[in-house]
C-alpha cells in the first residue's frame, strides 16, 4: 500500500513539474462572467434561434466578427472574416409513381427526396442490378448495359447474413454510391426495392415530409431522379416474387424486366446564404501548419412562432471559441503567440446538414494538407442524464481515430491541467447514436484530418424552445473550454505536427 501511495505521489508531482505555467495564466483569461456575457446576446429573443440564413443567424455573425476584431484577431484573408455559402432549400409538394398500372402513393408506397429537382419521365422497361452496382462475388455487373435506362436495386434488407456474406456485401445499401454509379453508366433513374421502406415511411414520415438543404453546386446534388419503394408489392411490380428475386440475384443473373410506368416529382426549391466566420492567427516559426477550432453558431429559428435560443446548442460551444480566440489574442499580444497558425471558425448550417463545414472542407481557404488537427465544440453546457448533480465531466469523441498522438495530448492536457471526467462512451464505433457523424468535426476527418468532438450529451431541451441560457452550467463551459486551450496549446507548440497513424474504424459515411 505504501508503495502504491508513494508512487502515485511521484507521478503527481512529476505531473505538477511539467505543466506550463505560461499557458496556466493565459487559460485562466477564461472567464464565466465573459462567457454569461456573449451567451446572453446569442441566445437572446433578438436573434430569433440564429436559422441559417435569417436574421438572427447574420447578426450572430456580425457579433462574432465584431468580437474577433475587438480582441485583434484579424480575419481570415486581411478584408473579410465571412466565408459566403450559398444554401439550396428543397421540398417535394406533389408527385406520383405508377408502374404496370399500379398506381403508388407517395410516403405510403415510396418515397424520394427532393435533391434532384423537378421531374418527369417514362419507360416500358427497367434493367435490374440485384443487390447493387458494386458487389464483389457478380463483377460481371460491367457488362450490363445501363445507358438510358430506369435501374432496378434490391436493398440488403431482402438477405440473411449468410446471404450477405455470399454476395460479399454489407448489411446496407450505400445509395449515394449506387446512384453515383448509376449516373456514371447513363441511367435514367434508380428504383431502390426493399422490405424495410414501409417501416421506414411509418417512423420517419415527418422527416420525408420537411425540407431538405444542401450547399448550392454546380447542377443538383444527384443527378438523377431516385425512389425507395415498399416491397411488398414486389411480384405484382416487377413480376417476381420473392423467392425466385433472390434466387435469380444470389447466382447473380440479371435481366431487363418488361415493366411500363411513369414518375413525376415536382419540386419547390428557394436559394439562400449563410456564413462561416473565420478569424486567423498567425503561427510563428510553423506557421504553415494550422490548428482549426470550430463550434456552429446557428441554431434551428422560430417554428409555430416560438424561438428556439439554442443555448446549449450550440451557444454553449460558441461562446468558448469567443473566450478560447481571446485568451490566445492574449498570448500573442504580450509575446506568446503559437508556433503554428490557428483558424477560429464558427460555422453556420450545422443544423441543417452540417453545411457550413463541409463547404469550408470542400473550400478550403488554407490546405487541408497543412491542417493538423480540428477541435469541435457543440453542446458543452448542460448535464445529461448520465451525470446529473457533476458537471465535472465531458464527452470526447474521435480522438484516437485518426492519431493515437492526438488522443495522448489530449489525455495529458486534462491530467496536468483539468482533470475532468473523460468520457468516451460516444466514441464506440457500434454506438448507435453515431454522434462521431453528427457535428462538423466529421467534415475534416473524412479528410483524414484527426479530430476531437467535445460534447454533453442530449438532455430534455434538445431541439426545444426550452434549451434556454438559465439552464446552462458556465463553469462546466469554463473548465472544458480550459481543457481545450491547453491541448490546443499543446498542439501547436510542439515540434512535430501529430502524426496521422491510425485507419479509422468508422465508416466513411453518415
Amino acid at each position: 500500500m505504501k508503495k502504491i501511495l508513494l508512487s502515485a505521489l511521484f507521478s503527481f508531482s512529476l505531473s505538477l513539474f511539467a505543466q506550463d505555467t505560461t499557458a496556466i495564466y493565459y487559460a485562466s483569461s477564461i472567464k464565466e462572467a465573459d462567457l454569461e456575457k456573449h451567451l446572453s446576446v446569442l441566445a437572446s429573443d433578438s436573434l430569433e434561434g440564429r436559422e441559417t440564413g435569417q436574421k438572427g443567424q447574420k447578426l450572430a455573425a456580425d457579433y462574432i466578427a465584431r468580437h474577433f476584431e475587438s480582441i485583434g484577431i484579424p480575419p481570415y484573408n486581411g478584408e473579410s472574416y465571412y466565408q459566403e455559402f450559398p444554401i439550396l432549400t428543397q421540398k417535394v409538394t406533389g408527385g406520383n409513381l405508377s408502374i404496370n398500372d399500379i398506381s403508388l402513393s407517395f410516403l405510403e408506397d415510396y418515397y424520394t427526396l427532393p435533391y434532384y429537382g423537378s421531374t418527369s419521365f417514362s419507360f416500358d422497361e427497367i434493367q435490374s442490378v440485384g443487390f447493387g452496382l458494386d458487389e464483389i462475388t457478380c463483377s460481371d455487373y460491367r457488362n450490363i448495359e445501363i445507358k438510358d435506362k430506369v435501374v432496378l436495386v434490391f436493398t440488403t434488407a431482402w438477405l440473411n447474413d449468410k446471404e450477405k456474406d455470399k454476395l460479399g456485401i454489407d448489411n446496407y445499401i450505400d445509395w449515394d454510391y449506387q446512384l453515383e454509379k448509376a449516373y456514371a453508366h447513363g441511367a435514367k433513374a434508380v428504383l431502390f426495392v426493399g422490405t424495410e421502406i414501409k417501416a421506414m415511411l411509418k417512423k420517419y414520415g415527418d422527416y420525408f415530409k420537411k425540407d431538405k438543404r444542401s450547399v448550392l453546386t454546380e447542377g443538383a446534388q444527384y443527378k438523377i431522379p431516385f425512389f425507395f419503394i415498399d416491397g411488398s408489392s414486389v411480384e405484382s411490380l416487377f413480376g417476381l416474387s420473392a423467392k425466385k428475386m433472390k434466387k435469380k440475384y444470389l447466382r447473380c443473373k440479371y435481366a431487363s424486366l418488361k415493366v411500363s410506368g411513369k414518375a413525376v416529382s415536382e419540386v419547390e426549391s428557394t436559394l439562400v446564404y449563410g456564413e462561416n466566420v473565420l478569424g486567423y492567427m498567425s503561427g510563428t516559426d510553423l506557421k504553415e501548419e494550422l490548428l482549426v477550432i470550430t463550434a456552429h453558431y446557428d441554431h434551428i429559428g422560430v417554428h409555430d412562432g416560438v424561438i428556439h435560443n439554442g443555448a446549449d446548442d450550440d451557444g454553449s460551444g460558441t461562446v468558448a471559441i469567443l473566450e478560447l480566440a481571446e485568451a490566445f489574442a492574449k498570448a500573442k499580444a504580450e509575446g506568446h503567440g503559437p508556433r503554428r497558425s490557428v483558424l477560429f471558425m464558427p460555422v453556420s448550417g450545422e443544423e441543417m446538414g452540417l453545411l457550413g463545414s463541409s463547404f469550408y472542407s470542400e473550400n478550403p481557404v488554407f490546405p487541408l494538407e497543412n491542417t493538423i488537427a480540428d477541435l469541435n465544440i457543440d453542446m458543452i453546457g448542460r448535464m445529461d442524464e448520465k451525470h446529473e448533480g457533476n458537471p465535472d465531466y465531458v464527452y470526447l469523441i474521435g480522438s484516437d481515430k485518426l492519431s493515437t498522438e492526438l488522443h495522448q495530448v489530449s489525455e495529458d492536457a486534462n491530467t496536468l491541467y483539468t482533470q475532468m471526467e473523460l468520457d468516451y462512451t460516444f466514441n464506440d464505433p457500434e454506438d448507435p447514436n453515431r454522434f462521431y457523424y453528427r457535428s462538423d468535426h466529421y467534415n475534416f476527418a473524412k479528410h483524414n484530418i484527426p479530430v476531437i468532438f467535445y460534447f454533453n450529451g442530449v438532455h430534455a431541451d434538445y431541439h426545444k424552445p426550452t434549451d434556454t441560457i438559465e439552464k446552462i452550467h458556465f463553469g462546466k463551459i469554463a473548465n472544458i473550454s480550459k481543457l481545450i486551450f491547453h491541448t490546443a496549446w499543446g498542439l501547436l507548440n510542439q515540434d512535430k505536427r501529430i502524426a496521422v497513424d491510425v485507419e479509422s474504424d468508422f465508416k466513411n459515411n453518415r
